[in-house]
């Protein structure tokens, strides 16, 4: 079943994230009444905290594969300090 959330929610991603995308060409073409415009944008910024959102649950999930000095491997919680 967890599978099947994660599933869902990068499903829910990319469809968000292709609607960003779309509200940005409408906006970019200017042909919107400033109403719709309006409209858009506060649609675009509620899509951008839910991808926003979506991003850090998944970075908070991913695990890195590490070798220690014995030869042998572990998974650890992956910190973006340690990809340097």
């Amino acid at each position: 079943m967890a599978g099947e959330k994660d599933t869902t929610s990068i499903a829910d991603f990319e469809k968000s994230l292709d609607e960003l995308e779309k509200l940005v060409r409408d906006l970019e073409q200017g042909e919107l009444s400033l109403e719709q415009s309006l409209t858009a944008f506060e649609r675009g910024v509620k899509l951008t905290r839910e991808c926003q959102q979506a991003l850090k649950s998944a970075e908070q999930r991913v695990e890195q594969l590490v070798q220690n000095s014995d030869g042998t491997l572990e998974t650890r919680p992956f910190s973006p300090d340690d990809a340097d």
